[in-house]
């Protein structure tokens, strides 16, 4: 019996552990992604998972070892998990809709170095000048398609 309950504690806190690295993960997403659509990405997908890998690790540690099931982290983790999605659309929606600057693989500074933020190679007059090439083109393409 005591072998049982050191092999469901040692889960609970691998899980714990790894909703932790799963969470260290989404916070450096959230410093070297250049635009708030990945941004919002690496905030709500990556955070949502470490926390019901936290959670869950701490729900079954307290049933193991405490013998009680909660509720507040049982409520806990179903608000977090629905709120934190819808939050993160809701922010993607409203920056889309206010003409929010797109990250594109052409806009890729040409040295990258996990070392360097995102604003010590891109200025924003580059990305204006690289935005605007880009709607020329586009506007140029849809020109073209529709015969003006």
């Amino acid at each position: 019996m005591q072998i049982t309950s050191e092999i469901v504690n040692l889960l609970a806190a691998f899980m714990i552990f790894m909703g932790s690295i799963i969470a260290l993960i989404s916070a450096i997403g959230l410093i070297k992604f250049q635009d708030v659509f990945l941004r919002s990405h690496a905030a709500t997908k990556s955070s949502t998972l470490s926390v019901l890998l936290t959670l869950v690790g701490v729900i079954i540690f307290f049933i193991s070892s405490q013998g009680y099931l909660s509720v507040r982290l049982i409520l806990a983790l179903v608000f977090i998990n629905l709120t934190s999605p819808v939050g993160g659309h809701l922010i993607s929606r409203a920056a889309y809709r206010t003409g929010a600057y797109m990250y594109r693989k052409s806009d890729a500074p040409r040295q990258s170095s996990i070392l360097l933020s995102s604003t010590e190679n891109n200025t924003f007059e580059q990305l204006k000048k690289r935005a605007q090439a880009r709607e020329a083109r586009r506007r140029e393409a849809y020109e073209k398609e529709n015969d003006y």
